[in-house]
């Protein structure tokens, strides 16, 4: 069995396991979260390392892609490099891939028509290939990186806006405490409402789940929210909230959607190859073996449990 291991600096409280069946694979996914400890997080990522099949960091990136160049996190690349046996990931493969599939597959079924939609990115640089796949689109969308890193009042308008202030920005950004710029921790598990006009404004809101959960309002009702990370927790949460559509680009295990980092890693492990030599059309050839689409949940369904009642 293959053992793929996601450590992260999010809150313990959504650890899981679950075991599942890929291309004739049998698969443990784990994750484990550090409640915001950097020191935990290394320490796990080393202890591990050499013992799992592959090792997914969850809670943050290694770095971030802006305009064709890669910004490495300072603190994340000073633990990484002590990684020298067993394939690290941190969910980008699949970011720049699955992600943007999912978006094509959508519109291609009548779903969201990104002709039409109005469309709020949480952090379009987290994101890059789901930006990119936008503007190739001419979606009508804004990018949040501006609200939901910086603290500003307004988004960016385009993805040139985000592509300029990412190459200002990310050299100085990199730079900081993670802590700084991404809910860890606790963090996690509070929610803030701020910027209700650009949600309420939004058809779509798409982006890492922790973004779109920190700051969202009581009021989604009627909206498409595109995203990974999802608990059952989660999914109750937003019905609660109105939300029409649950749209992620992994599938649901055992009553949860895996992280973009976590796939990734089985992916890896399918394609028995170092990370920095799987090409972006050999992560669509195993997704496309393993009959992959989207998992679109309808919110205002009634739920598993009330049909059967």
């Amino acid at each position: 069995m293959k053992h793929v291991l996601s450590i992260s600096l999010g809150s313990s409280g959504r650890d899981s396991a679950a075991e599942v069946e890929l291309l004739g694979q049998q698969f443990l996914l784990e994750r484990r979260g550090t409640d915001g400890s950097l020191e935990r997080f290394e320490r796990l990522l080393v202890a591990n390392d050499g013992v799992v099949d592959c090792l997914c960091v969850g809670g943050t990136n290694l770095g971030l892609h802006c305009a064709g160049r890669y910004y490495r996190f300072r603190e994340i690349h000073n633990v990484a490099r002590r990684i020298t046996q067993t394939p690290l990931v941190d969910g980008s493969g699949l970011k720049n891939t699955l992600e943007r599939r999912t978006l094509r597959w959508l519109h291609d079924h009548g779903l969201v028509d990104f002709g039409e939609a109005k469309v709020l990115v949480t952090c379009g640089i987290d994101r890059f290939g789901l930006a990119e796949e936008l503007a190739e689109m001419d979606a009508n969308a804004v990018f949040g990186d501006t609200m939901f890193v910086l603290g500003l009042p307004w988004p960016l308008p385009s993805l040139r806006w985000l592509q300029v202030l990412g190459m200002l920005l990310l050299p100085i950004i990199v730079q900081l405490p993670f802590r700084w710029i991404y809910p860890t921790g606790g963090q996690q598990d509070e929610v803030v409402p701020k910027h209700e006009r650009w949600y309420e404004w939004a058809d779509v809101i798409a982006g890492d789940y922790h973004y779109i959960r920190r700051h969202m309002p009581r009021d989604l009702v009627g909206k498409t929210i595109l995203t990974n990370t999802t608990t059952t927790q989660d999914v109750a949460e937003l019905r609660e909230r109105g939300v029409r559509l649950l749209v992620t680009s992994t599938p649901v295990i055992d009553g949860r959607s895996f992280a973009t980092n976590v796939m990734e890693g089985v992916f890896v492990c399918l394609l028995d190859k170092p990370p920095a030599e799987i090409a972006p059309e050999e992560y669509l050839e195993v997704a496309g073996e393993m009959g992959w689409e989207p998992t679109v949940r309808d919110l205002t369904a009634a739920s598993e449990r009330e049909q059967a009642e």
